[in-house]
């Protein structure tokens, strides 16, 4: 018999009762009743109520026991009267009478408790970690990380897929985000990279012949943190499919999403079929390529209402003139909202740094004309208003929100806005998953600080349109087979068809400024595998973190990591980046300079 335990904290039932057992783990909580002392244990697979008698020679020393001793405890289970029933916990129909007991760890005084999921500063629950991961919450959390990482492993296998490890150490790349870079003390003066994802790797997998491969990636990237994004490393659930079409991984991925969000949660799925939106359509209708469908309100370009005569609101057309545009959002039946509703939405814009949010309500008069009520309905005639109405399929009763600026910044205005009016009116359905393929990504953008054109998105995308024939000679309206999946408002991942073809790769990379040199130096590795009969191929890479964040209602990534860093990307736990001696710069030829 194992002499720790014989049961652990989250088994015992009222099948047990009369039995003697052994437990260990941790002091949760302590209740003093003066002749009776109760002690919540608690271990990874639950809490277990345990009682001990002041009659007890060991009641005193129980009694001082600090919280997070770790103890056992030797004793008898005990049915709980009908009226002490808890059915919070597994164990809750019984009870331990305690007989004896053994320190197995003593603890220090507590940081921060453990019982409780009282917020923290983030310095102090990552610096004792190991602590705050004790706590229910967190704890749970890792658990279904766990079992989700499991699950979707059990799910690839199923779905014909093969699991296979790429390197760490690998070259450095040109694009993305930047490097972690690993200094090689056998080839001095050069420099290994951590990987930002088995991009190249896993297409010289399809190109070897492996036909389906996944794999739960570790990826590296040194960029700052964000709420949905670790700092330094995360996973992702990397895939990539040989002979395959881009609906073809579609069907895999929705698949594998529906099957993994219902079984990890009672929440229900809107669309088992994910709906695929462009992303001009996307930006023009919801402001950004996150959209989360959940919210219903949409998104309209009123703009050339602004050049008609009998407008007055001159602030939006000397704007427009200038090259503004101006985007509308209706809300229906909100014209009985009390005037502080529109004017709370209209300072939250200006909190952000805008010029607010103009605002006016649609409302019939006696004789059935429709007018426009609100701070700026007087510079909108029955005409414009009838125009504006016939844009944006507005009705009587309905309000209608306005911004106007410049074609860059208009976007995340009416996003946000979108999002803060919908949480306002409390029409974002909590109870449900909505998820989205957003597609047809342009292969190019301008870079307006380089006044140069870039790939913007992934520079491996396979271009639409007939290979044979492709009109290279206007880059920024090429669309590439590029999609992003969504869910709720989050980015789960970027994804792509891959140019398999070296001589169209080449004519891709030079419009983006880099010669064939520059491909063959920066890329040897996935252009040279290229030549040797490639497969017509693409992927995709959900991020396990995000997905794990949804399921788990979560708003932070750092909620569903176990060891995260700080927003600094420090361990304050392993205090890391740490300085190193002198003597191991030296072994890996490196010098610091002076910090000055």
């Amino acid at each position: 018999m194992n002499k720790y335990r014989t049961h652990n904290c989250g088994e015992l039932n009222k099948n047990h009762v009369d039995n003697a057992v052994l437990l260990s783990g941790w002091v949760h909580k302590k209740r003093d009743h003066g002749n009776l002392l109760f002690i919540d244990l608690r271990d990874n697979f639950g809490v277990t109520q345990c009682i001990v008698n002041k009659d007890n020679s060991n009641f005193s020393q129980l009694e001082k026991i600090p919280l997070e001793t770790v103890i056992k405890v030797e004793g008898n289970v005990l049915k709980r009267s009908s009226d002490t029933i808890n059915n919070e916990i597994l164990t809750g129909e019984i009870e331990i009478k305690i007989n004896s007991f053994e320190v197995l760890g003593k603890t220090k005084e507590l940081p921060l408790p453990v019982f409780s999921d009282q917020e923290y500063s983030e310095e102090i629950r990552l610096k004792y970690r190991f602590l705050d991961l004790r706590r229910k919450k967190i704890h749970s959390n890792i658990i279904l990380r766990s079992k989700v990482i499991s699950f979707i492993r059990k799910q690839m296998e199923k779905l014909g897929f093969n699991e296979f490890q790429t390197p760490i150490l690998t070259s450095s790349s040109p694009e993305g985000a930047r490097d972690f870079l690993v200094p090689s003390r056998l080839n001095p003066g050069k420099f290994y990279a951590l990987p930002q994802a088995p991009q190249q790797f896993k297409q010289l997998i399809m190109v070897s012949g492996f036909d389906r491969y996944f794999q739960i990636a570790p990826c590296f990237r040194d960029e700052d943190a964000r709420a949905d994004r670790s700092p330094g490393e995360f996973y992702q659930l990397d895939i990539e499919m040989s002979f395959v079409e881009q609906e073809d991984v579609f069907k895999v991925i929705e698949k594998l999403m529906v099957s993994v969000f219902k079984n990890f949660s009672k929440k229900k799925i809107l669309f088992e079929k994910f709906p695929k939106i462009p992303f001009k359509e996307s930006m023009n209708k919801y402001g950004t390529d996150k959209p989360d469908l959940r919210n219903p309100l949409i998104i309209h370009d009123i703009s050339e209402i602004f050049v008609r005569e009998d407008v007055k609101f001159e602030i939006f057309k000397k704007l427009h003139k200038s090259g503004s545009l101006i985007k509308a959002i209706l809300t229906k039946k909100t014209n009985t909202k009390p005037r502080s509703f529109f004017d709370k939405i209209d300072k939250w814009a200006k909190d952000q740094g805008w010029n607010g949010l103009a605002y006016f309500s649609i409302e019939e008069e006696s004789d059935n004309t429709l007018v426009a009520k609100g701070p700026i309905g007087k510079f909108f005639s029955k005409d414009s208003l009838k125009e504006i109405i016939k844009i944006t399929s507005a009705e009587v009763g309905d309000s209608i929100f306005m911004s106007c600026s410049k074609e860059e910044e208009i976007f995340e205005i009416m996003s946000k806005s979108r999002n803060k009016i919908a949480e306002e009116l409390g029409i974002i359905d909590e109870n449900s998953f909505a998820f989205c393929w957003i597609t047809d990504f342009p292969v190019f953008e301008y870079d307006k600080e380089t006044s140069k054109i870039k790939f913007s998105h992934n520079p491996f995308s396979m271009p639409q349109g007939d290979l044979n024939n492709l009109d290279l000679s206007n880059p920024l309206e090429l669309k590439a087979y590029q999609y992003d999946i969504v869910c709720n408002g989050v980015e789960l991942s970027s994804g792509a068809i891959r140019n398999h073809i070296p001589e169209l790769m080449y004519k891709l990379f030079s419009i983006a400024g880099y010669e064939k040199s520059d491909v063959d130096e920066k890329f040897s590795g996935m252009i040279n595998a290229l030549s040797f009969g490639a497969p017509p191929h693409g992927g995709i890479a959900p991020g396990i973190d995000r997905i794990v964040m949804l399921l788990a209602n979560e708003k932070n990534i750092r909620e569903v990591t176990m060891f995260p860093m700080n927003q600094n990307a420090q361990d304050l736990m392993m205090n890391a980046p740490s300085e190193v001696k002198e003597d191991q710069l030296k072994e890996l030829s490196l010098k610091l300079l002076d910090k000055k």
